[in-house]
């Protein structure tokens, strides 16, 4: 199967960004991203609450009023899992700091619990300290997920 594996924060795509260094890793060379400064405090268009309840109504995930979630998948080959936190500003989603290891549908479902596609993503590597946009970040994960 398939497995996209990840370690990111999740913020709203600026269409300000510019394009970054490339960052070149054991698993290919990635086009980043340069957020602008003004955009460090921006909020995405989902509403905190609103997205956590989304969230939550997912089959085995749970999730804490503050913000911290797990969302797991069946045992056995299946197995695979998301985890990580959610912050908000002004009700509204600011970040989502999560890693994992799941198939391309569950990230799609996931995503969509922070208003993806609608929401275009800045992806932040968390390992490498880039941002990259949401395809480059799609493209990374499955190469994370095929060396295991």
């Amino acid at each position: 199967m398939n497995q996209f594996r990840f370690d990111v924060s999740l913020h709203p795509f600026s269409s300000a960004a510019i394009a970054g260094p490339p960052l070149v890793d054991r698993h290919g060379t990635w086009p980043t991203i340069v957020p602008p400064g003004e955009s460090a405090g921006m909020t995405m268009a989902s509403d905190f609450d609103e997205a956590l309840a989304g969230l939550a109504a997912l089959e085995q995930a749970f999730v804490e009023p503050d913000g911290s979630f797990v969302w797991v998948g069946p045992g056995g080959e299946g197995r695979w899992q998301i985890d990580g936190n959610a912050y908000e500003r002004h009700g509204r989603v600011l970040v989502v700091e999560t890693k994992g290891i799941c198939p391309v549908d569950v990230l799609d479902r996931f995503l969509a619990v922070w208003g993806w596609p609608g929401q275009p993503l800045a992806v932040q590597l968390v390992r490498a300290g880039v941002f990259v946009d949401e395809p480059t970040f799609r493209r990374h994960a499955a190469a994370v997920g095929a060396a295991g």
